[in-house]
């Protein structure tokens, strides 16, 4: 059972990074923080959002949750709650980022 709950947290650390790393890349490469809009201009640039909205939410989430916190005092319940979201999102992705890692080294 520990060592279930081991690997569990295991990938949502992966998942969490994985999104923290993609997060920074974008912010790197716009000079602007990820936000969830697929503003785009045509079809490339819309999948990229997707792509985008869909392995950094969890950086955005806590992002936004711990900005909301220090500068507009929200509740500590809003970021337990958010931190929550983010957890589950990053362990849901990171499912999909060790299955991929898996398949590179040749275990998959």
């Amino acid at each position: 059972m520990l060592f279930n709950l081991l690997i569990v947290g295991y990938i949502a650390c992966a998942g969490f990074v994985a999104a923290g790393v993609l997060g920074s890349l974008y912010q790197l490469v716009t000079h602007e923080p990820p936000k969830f809009s697929l503003a785009g201009e045509g079809l490339l640039a819309f999948l990229a959002g997707i792509f985008l909205c869909v392995f950094a939410g969890p950086f955005i989430i806590m992002r936004n949750a711990i900005r909301g916190r220090r500068i507009e005092k929200r509740p500590l319940g809003w970021l337990v709650a958010s931190s929550t979201i983010a957890g589950m999102w990053s362990m849901c992705s990171g499912v999909m980022v060790m299955n991929v890692a898996l398949v590179i080294v040749g275990y998959g």
